[in-house]
């Protein structure tokens, strides 16, 4: 069992995480949730006595994620009064009072958010992977064969279906509901859209989207005052509602280890990709990835490539980064860093150049792009 210290810590940890990545409303909701825990606050007794290790289980985005349910089914008014956009805001021991009401009132929302991880689907972490499925493009000059490692939803499997606006620039499908508008610094990608001939994906709990219940559990994750985020997940969803996304339910490791085992196709690229996963897996289960990834680039040939695209959390102090490593040719190309959420995105095309510059690229030349996939904005 965590401590009460290392339960108090995980809040405040997130608080702070939540304070530098522009959500100052749910960091001081937690900030206020600590000291009624502090205060030995009886509604609370389930997260401040937790059995697992609470910042690793996301134990104060269980209780955020509630919290903000029972503002999106509006059944608590007096805490939806002092949520963002009700016009009352409270401080942070006020809030926290009127936020523990709501939960004595309705105590099976909160038991059931404890009882199972937080399940998001950033899609606009669709942003920072786009480029580096243009460098991947660019470089084999093939057309690629993805596979995403912990999909949710399966929401950014569809990032080949979204618009981006980058600066001046729009890439990608006009037509899409979801325009992904960053704030893009340094160089754009390379100037090859991809085509993509097959996609897959697995999540241990997968969400299904045309389960109203489920997409709603999905909007609870986002925090209460980033409203765009909000807007983006529900065009996403709105999207996908018509051609739901298959995500395959499976131990990733177990998964990627059955797609890796026979040959490479040739003439595919294939592409494992994955964004803030890495770090909710245990020990064991990033060895086992790691090396079912590394044993087939051992057999990758020009014909047949693979690479391997993540972004990913290498300290909580610092941007995520997105890190690209191809067979045959080089690993752990540094592409880019970006906000978590994909709200900034620093590109470094430097080290695209360089990739694309000293290794050989294979296959039938690249898709030229249309205005509709890589043009000034008008």
């Amino acid at each position: 069992m965590a401590t009460f210290e290392a339960v108090c810590d995980a809040f405040a940890r997130q608080a702070r995480y939540c304070d530098e990545h522009g959500s100052p409303f749910t960091a001081r909701l937690l900030r206020g949730l600590t000291q009624v825990m502090r205060e030995g606050e009886p509604a609370l007794q389930a997260v401040a006595s937790w059995h697992g290790e609470p910042m690793l289980d996301a134990l104060p985005l269980r209780v955020a994620g509630a919290l903000h349910a029972l503002v999106l089914e509006g059944c608590a008014p007096e805490l939806t009064r002092h949520y963002p956009g009700g016009g009352e805001g409270l401080d942070e021991t006020a809030l926290s009072r009127v936020a523990v009401a709501a939960l004595k009132a309705y105590p099976q929302v909160l038991a059931d958010y404890l009882a199972s991880p937080p399940q998001t689907n950033e899609v606009g972490r669709a942003a920072v992977l786009v480029g580096g499925f243009m460098t991947i493009a660019a470089h084999t000059q093939l057309p690629l064969r993805t596979l995403e490692l912990g999909a949710s939803a399966g929401l950014n499997l569809r990032w080949n279906g979204y618009r981006y606006r980058f600066g001046d620039s729009v890439i990608g499908e006009v037509s899409s509901p979801l325009e992904l508008t960053p704030a893009w610094h340094g160089d754009l990608p390379p100037p090859a859209w991809p085509v993509v001939a097959t996609s897959a994906a697995c999540d241990q709990f997968p969400v299904d989207i045309s389960d109203a219940a489920q997409r709603q559990r999905l909007r609870s994750y986002v925090w209460a005052d980033q409203s765009l985020r909000l807007q983006q997940l529900d065009a996403a969803l709105s999207a996908a509602c018509r051609q739901p996304p298959l995500v395959e339910q499976v131990d990733a490791a177990a998964w990627i280890e059955r797609q890796l085992h026979e040959s490479l196709p040739e003439g595919v690229a294939t592409v494992v990709y994955h964004t803030i996963f890495w770090t909710y897996l245990n020990a064991d289960a990033q060895e086992r990835i790691a090396r079912a990834i590394c044993t087939a680039g051992r057999v990758a040939t020009a014909a047949a490539p693979l690479a391997w695209l993540r972004f990913e959390i290498g300290d909580f102090r610092n941007h995520p980064r997105l890190l690209l490593s191809v067979w045959p040719g080089p690993q752990d190309i540094h592409l880019a860093d970006a906000q978590a959420h994909g709200n900034e995105i620093f590109w470094h095309g430097a080290a695209v150049d360089e990739l694309l510059r000293t290794a050989p690229r294979h296959g039938a030349p690249a898709t030229s792009l249309t205005i509709d996939h890589f043009g000034e904005s008008p």
